[in-house]
């Protein structure tokens, strides 16, 4: 291409490479990680985890909210489970799903804190 930019050498500051290296996280580490950023790539899903981040919540309430069906969101949150994003505790019939740990809040607050910037 015409305006490609690109090395011609093999490595000038190999000081740096070997540093980064060194830290680098092993490459499952990544792939979880794209995993993880994978779950927040569709806006229904965003969208649960934002309400959870309200409230607990079933998924009856959530359908309402979202205006969806409740397969719609059982599915959705089935996702959100086994990506270790949100948890749920049975209360007599009704299932509450709640955000799995703090860490969730504060992707949003620096994901929202990001967008306004």
């Amino acid at each position: 291409m015409k305006n490609e930019v690109h090395c011609d050498c093999e490595v000038i500051h190999s000081e740096i490479v070997n540093k980064v290296k060194s830290t680098m996280p092993q490459s499952k580490d990544f792939y979880d990680l794209a995993n993880l950023y994978k779950l927040f790539s569709d806006n229904t899903r965003v969208r649960i985890l934002w309400a959870l981040n309200c409230n607990k919540m079933c998924v009856c309430d959530l359908a309402v909210l979202l205006n969806m069906t409740k397969s719609a969101i059982s599915h959705q949150l089935k996702s959100l489970r086994l990506g270790g994003l949100v948890k749920y505790e049975k209360q007599g019939k009704v299932v509450y799903y709640s955000l799995a740990d703090s860490h969730i809040s504060g992707i949003f607050e620096k994901g929202f804190e990001h967008i306004h910037e």
